[in-house]
């Protein structure tokens, strides 16, 4: 069952292709010029990349939130407000959360660890490969850095055959 993301709709192209609805774009591939990919991101930002991944479904989570799965395997996933991530002012849980699976615990403590990145982790994902990134700082990231962090969040979680493929047909090694 495919979900439709926050503010979008699943649709299929006039070529057969499905893809996700934001606003008045419609993804079904994730090509776009530097101008583009060096725009500030948005949270809309984050579907139109996960969606253009090989064989990414959209599955609605336990509140309707969308999850990313490649595999049957999560690689990014909205997830609901929870107690380990609250504001430290006013004891509120975080309402918008977003998980991306990373590939190992040094490219986690790279980015948790970077003063200048908004990514975050709790106790709770101790030993957990990913990190977290509230929705509220998503614009301190490209369009292309947020891309970036999704592809390698659908790679994490790729079979190997489906990253071998992937890194190949991008001519990356």
């Amino acid at each position: 069952m495919r979900a439709s993301p926050p503010g979008c709709s699943c649709q299929v192209s006039d070529n057969g292709t499905p893809g996700v609805r934001c606003g008045a774009v419609v993804s079904t591939a994730y090509a776009v010029d530097m101008s583009v990919k060096s725009a500030r991101a948005r949270v809309e930002d984050v579907h139109e990349p996960a969606m253009a991944m090989p064989y990414a479904r959209v599955e609605p989570g336990s509140r309707g939130n969308p999850v990313y799965q490649v595999g049957g395997k999560s690689f990014v996933f909205f997830r609901n407000p929870r107690a380990d991530a609250t504001d430290p002012k006013t004891g509120e849980r975080y309402a918008d959360v977003i998980v991306f699976w990373v590939s190992s615990e040094s490219d986690k403590q790279a980015m948790v660890q970077d003063p200048a990145a908004p990514f975050f982790t709790t106790a709770d994902f101790h030993g957990h490969p990913s990190v977290l990134l509230r929705s509220g700082r998503i614009g301190e990231l490209t369009r292309g850095e947020l891309a970036e962090v999704v592809q390698d969040a659908w790679l994490a979680q790729a079979s190997e055959r489906g990253r071998t493929t992937w890194l190949a047909a991008h001519a990356i090694q």
